[in-house]
């Protein structure tokens, strides 16, 4: 799978467990370590867990993607989970006011999601 197909699924699945501020960062012209960054904000420590259990499930059983290392405690305030192409930080409101990765890597690229294809209506068929 590509690398910006990966991010934009982490994206997806962050933002079926409600994330916040779901942001994803091109920094391959910026990083010869990534190619992306996903961003993504939990409101407390049991939605952190949610967030990250959902990435790291969906990939695992769907996709059959587990990351080269994840690193923070489910129960802190920052889980980074190292896809090697992919890093998804997802952070509480706090950690990520705090240590501000927009600001440390603004000069890189946001992503934006594809577009959901509209449904037709039956009146419009």
């Amino acid at each position: 799978m590509d690398s910006k197909k990966l991010a934009l699924l982490c994206r997806e699945f962050a933002d079926n467990k409600k994330a916040e501020n779901i942001l994803v960062l091109d920094v391959r012209k910026l990083s010869s370590v990534t190619d992306y960054f996903v961003i993504v904000t939990g409101t407390s420590q049991p939605h952190l867990r949610a967030i990250v259990e959902e990435i790291s499930a969906k990939l695992r059983d769907e996709h059959d993607l587990r990351p080269v290392r994840a690193e923070g405690s489910k129960g802190g305030n920052w889980v980074v989970l190292d896809y090697f192409d992919v890093i998804v930080h997802v952070m509480h409101t706090e950690a990520r006011q705090r240590y501000d990765l927009e600001g440390l890597w603004g000069d890189a690229k946001p992503v934006k999601p594809a577009k959901a294809k509209k449904k037709k209506t039956p009146a419009e068929n």
